[in-house]
């Protein structure tokens, strides 16, 4: 593209998001990592590109009395841009496994394909104050369970400054990207990783327990789209027990759930679109739903209490 005036050069910032949008449709590529449909995927990624900050406008906004500004992406930067929504369309791989950054409740994180991307509604709760009504000041001892790349921990203590918290996973490579987000954070002064399959038998009883384990059911992980594929199976599988219906760590994790809990607490749990094949599971037990940007079917609260009664 020839330059008509100094001012003109390349492509104004919204329309190299939009054309962008435009080929990850025709691409087909599925969303759900961090961003729900192709123009704010596109965005996402022709922002980090750009090196410019996502919450750049992408249209020219005027200061009062000065002219506006419309930011220009050169040729060379349009390649760039190209070569990475190539990179997007070809690999199938979610974006932040691309920019090796996700962002939750505003909170920016390291991530890489060791660990499931993290978009956890469990992370609305904690921001938005949802559990404060269930917790006092002797709400001491938070475990993170299935912690992943380490995000839910980090907001837990961000929220709550004077917890400690405990975050556990099974994988010793998700836990080595959960380490590198605690030191990014400064946080590991009150965030200890621990390695383990299920409830950690060391460093309880806990006041809150935060899990957003593998729910997804059989029939559902045989059509995964390949986004979704490219993630550790294990943080999403949760048929490892030989069921179908999901539900297999959620099983365990509620019958000893209550050993590892003080008198009060509460454990808060995500799954997802599961909801119909957790009340089939669990038909009897008392617990609330959550209001989340999702709806109110995909995060859960259950009491030490109420679990006692499954036994």
């Amino acid at each position: 593209m020839k330059a008509t005036s100094h001012h003109n050069a390349g492509l104004r910032l919204l329309d190299c998001v939009t054309q962008a949008a435009q080929q990850l449709t025709q691409a087909g590529v599925a969303f759900g990592h961090g961003t729900t449909n192709a123009f704010d995927e596109a965005a996402w990624l022709v922002l980090w590109q750009l090196e410019l900050p996502l919450d750049t406008p992408l249209e020219a906004t005027a200061e009062a009395g000065e002219p506006a500004l419309v930011r220009q992406v050169t040729a060379v930067e349009q390649a760039k841009i190209d070569a990475l929504l190539k990179t997007r369309i070809a690999t199938r791989k979610p974006a932040a496994y691309l920019t090796h950054e996700a962002w939750l409740q505003g909170v920016s994180f390291y991530v890489d394909e060791r660990a499931i991307v993290p978009r956890s509604l469990i992370a609305e709760v904690l921001v938005e104050g949802s559990l404060d009504y269930w917790l006092n000041e002797s709400t001491h001892r938070v475990l993170d369970l299935c912690t992943g790349n380490g995000s839910l921990a980090v907001l837990a203590a961000l929220v709550y400054p004077d917890v400690m918290v405990q975050a556990s996973d099974i994988s010793a490579d998700a836990l080595e990207v959960a380490h590198i987000n605690v030191e990014r954070h400064g946080l590991h002064q009150r965030i200890s990783l621990h390695q383990g399959d299920g409830l950690p038998e060391h460093g309880g009883p806990y006041d809150l327990i935060l899990c957003n384990p593998p729910y997804v059911n059989a029939h559902s992980m045989a059509t995964l789209p390949p986004e979704f594929k490219a993630e550790p199976a294990l943080a999403l599988d949760g048929n490892t027990a030989g069921g179908q219906d999901g539900m297999d760590f959620v099983r365990r994790l509620l019958r000893e759930a209550p050993a590892h809990m003080t008198e009060q607490a509460i454990l808060v749990l995500e799954i997802g679109n599961e909801r119909a094949h957790f009340e089939a599971a669990f038909p009897t037990l008392e617990v609330i739903w959550l209001a989340t940007s999702a709806g109110e079917d995909q995060v859960l609260l259950v009491s030490r209490e109420a679990l006692l009664t499954l036994r």
